[in-house]
C-alpha cells in the first residue's frame, strides 16, 4: 500500500532502526518505546490486522512470532521473560494498520496493561 507507513519501511522509503529481518519480516525499533526493549515486528506484505494475517496466511504468522522470539533473545530479554502484544483494532490501540508484533521486555511488565 502507498500510503502504509510500515509498507514504506520495508520498502525503505521511511527509514527505521532495523533490528532484524527474515524473507518475511522486519523488525525495527519503535519511536516512542514502552519499555527498554519495545521492537515492532512486521510482516513485509501489507495485512492490516492480525486477524486478517492469520486467515489468510498461517506460515507467515507463525514466522512473525518466530521472529518476535528471535527479537528477544537477540535482545538479551528472552531468559527473563518478555511480552508480544498485538493491537488489533482502533479500540484496542492499533494506529497503523499493518499487522505488528510489539516486543517489550528489559523491565517488569505488570498485569493486566490497561
Amino acid at each position: 500500500m502507498t500510503d502504509c507507513l510500515f509498507c514504506k519501511i520495508v520498502s525503505g522509503d521511511v527509514p527505521a532502526k532495523i533490528v532484524r529481518e527474515s524473507a518475511g519480516t522486519v523488525a525495527f525499533r519503535d519511536i516512542n518505546p514502552q519499555a527498554p526493549t519495545h521492537v515492532l515486528v512486521i510482516p513485509r506484505v501489507h495485512h492490516p490486522t492480525v486477524a486478517e494475517l492469520a486467515a489468510s496466511d498461517a506460515e507467515l504468522l507463525a514466522e512473525l512470532v518466530r521472529e518476535a522470539h528471535q527479537v528477544a533473545v537477540g535482545e538479551g530479554v528472552a531468559e527473563t521473560g518478555y511480552r508480544v502484544v498485538f493491537n488489533t483494532g482502533a479500540q484496542a490501540g492499533q494506529t497503523v494498520f499493518h499487522v505488528h508484533a510489539h516486543v517489550l521486555g528489559g523491565r517488569g511488565l505488570n498485569w493486566p496493561p490497561g
